[in-house]
């Protein structure tokens, strides 16, 4: 027969382990996937709409390109280059590291790869010295929801065929006429959707330095993927009376083109 002061009993410092190993293994399974498979980002401006718009959040996939030291918690790995690289599409919608300042992340379009010629000339993208098919579109233009009423929007069809949105205010914009850039090896030209709202590849100082210029492929942090959430650019988070109302539904769970 079984004496019943031999039954377990939980005590109250073994709780408090099996509490912390808990929350330990979840912090690492946060990490792993945060560091290989997807993190999220928040859009805090708008040089990308009509693609991405402020208040949109979006998962980025880390494997698209392989890894870097910049896909890890700061920076932590020290791969100099990429490790399982994997090569970017012109067109892609990537985030990177500003080459100026590792710490801040930017999230553009990369339109020009390795060895490309890029140039705008009147608001045309150039590419290798041809000109890129722009035709206008009032779809893409009702994409951005509230917006400035000058603002044009149009289809952009990229030499392999991949079409996007791009918002022009006009084509004779600060950016709207550039030299032409031969994209270094190993590096990548990105520019923001809203041509004449972005600071990107194109835009230089007043002494010549530019502060993006092209983009290391280490620099590279992932390829968007997918608009996960969408709110109300002005909305806080502490209003909550509002949170139902600001929803952008329509932006949920769509893709990144």
């Amino acid at each position: 027969m079984l004496n019943d002061r031999s039954s377990p009993t939980a005590r109250p410092q073994d709780s408090f382990i099996e509490t912390v190993k808990t929350v330990a293994w979840a912090v690492v399974i946060a990490v792993m996937i945060r560091s290989f498979l997807f993190e999220p980002f928040t859009i805090p401006s708008n040089s990308m709409v009509p693609t991405l718009l402020t208040g949109d959040f979006v998962f980025v996939s880390k494997y698209s390109y392989g890894y870097s030291r910049y896909s890890f918690p700061f920076g932590i790995v020290p791969i100099d280059d990429r490790i399982w690289k994997g090569e970017p599409r012109r067109g892609d919608v990537a985030v990177f590291r500003l080459p100026t300042n590792t710490s801040e992340n930017y999230i553009k379009r990369l339109v020009g790869l390795p060895g490309d010629r890029i140039q705008v000339t009147k608001g045309i993208l150039h590419i290798n010295g041809k000109p890129v098919t722009r035709e206008r579109s009032d779809a893409c233009r009702a994409r951005a929801g509230r917006i400035e009423a000058a603002m044009t929007g149009y289809v952009e069809t990229l030499p392999d065929g991949r079409k996007h949105c791009i918002f022009e205010r006009s084509d004779e914009d600060w950016l709207d006429n550039t030299p032409e850039f031969t994209v270094p090896s190993g590096h990548y030209f990105a520019m923001g959707d809203n041509r004449d709202n972005s600071v990107d590849s194109r835009a230089r100082n007043r002494d010549g330095s530019q502060p993006v210029g092209f983009v290391p492929a280490a620099n590279l942090v992932g390829r968007a993927e997918i608009v996960w959430l969408s709110v109300d650019e002005d909305l806080r988070w502490y209003e909550f009376w509002r949170w139902p109302f600001s929803l952008r539904f329509g932006r949920m769970f769509t893709g990144i083109e």
